[in-house]
């Protein structure tokens, strides 16, 4: 068990359910629709990869290799960039920063890339020969 990955899982897992209820009822008053689907999309993705993020905390000591730990904190870091970029987009159009969004908006893929590369570094920890 890797004890750093289960406590952040826990706590983004945690985070994940507060920013949904947030997005559910007061996010819905301020912003359009289209708004609030972009946060929910940070929040969807967030506690996907958190439940990833438990699931390798629990296999770490099954699959003890440097690629489970590559997965992990790709894991952690596409949730930063790609869910965190998002979650700045709103907060800008709710202040109406339309300037700024271009440049926040180019963080997001590069969050979508480390999510892919932890699921490749989880497929090689798990194919890794003994």
């Amino acid at each position: 068990m890797n004890k750093i990955f289960l406590t952040t899982a826990a706590l983004l897992g945690a985070l994940s359910v507060a920013l949904g209820a947030f997005a559910a009822h007061k996010l819905r008053t301020i912003l359009p629709a289209d708004g609030v689907a972009t946060f929910e999309t940070g929040v969807r993705y967030q506690f996907y990869h958190a439940l990833a993020l438990l699931m390798i905390g629990i296999a770490a000591d099954k699959f003890s290799t440097k690629w489970i730990r590559w997965a992990g904190n790709c894991f952690i870091a596409g949730i930063i960039l790609f869910s965190g970029s998002l979650y700045a987009l709103t907060v800008l159009r709710i202040m109406e920063n339309t300037s700024a969004n271009n440049y926040v908006g180019i963080i997001t893929p590069f969050g979508g890339l480390f999510f892919i590369a932890g699921w490749l570094m989880l497929f090689l920890a798990a194919n890794k020969k003994e």
